[in-house]
């Protein structure tokens, strides 16, 4: 089964920036998209942004001109945060949705423990 490793996440000042890592190991034989999303405390999981298989990116409105998703969609995928706030606090996971072998008839998707982020003012 595919795992996935986040990395990145610590303290930071408000205003300040971040970078987080997530590597994706076992088999894979496409992927439809990797993504980001975040738990804060006491909200529910929320979508950051996505990229697909063929490059293309998806950003969620609230977080649009202050997040920055690369990657290779394959087995990485990163995510840049700027200009971060104190609500910006919170568990960012990483996830991926793909087929163990091309002639797979489901897509499975997985997502990491989550790194934390914490942003104080």
């Amino acid at each position: 089964q595919v795992q996935l490793v986040e990395s990145g996440g610590g303290s930071v000042q408000a205003g300040g920036s971040l970078e987080l890592s997530c590597t994706a190991s076992g088999t894979i034989s496409t992927v439809k998209f990797m993504g980001w999303y975040r738990t804060a405390p006491g909200k529910s999981r929320e979508l950051i942004a996505t990229i697909r298989g063929g490059g293309s990116t998806n950003y969620a409105d609230p977080f649009k001109g202050r997040s920055t998703i690369s990657g290779d969609a394959r087995n990485t995928v990163k995510l840049r945060l700027i200009n971060l706030k104190p609500e910006d606090t919170g568990y960012y996971q990483c996830h991926i949705e793909y087929k163990p072998k091309r002639d797979s008839s489901e897509w499975w998707i997985v997502g990491g423990p989550g790194t934390l982020v914490t942003v104080s003012s």
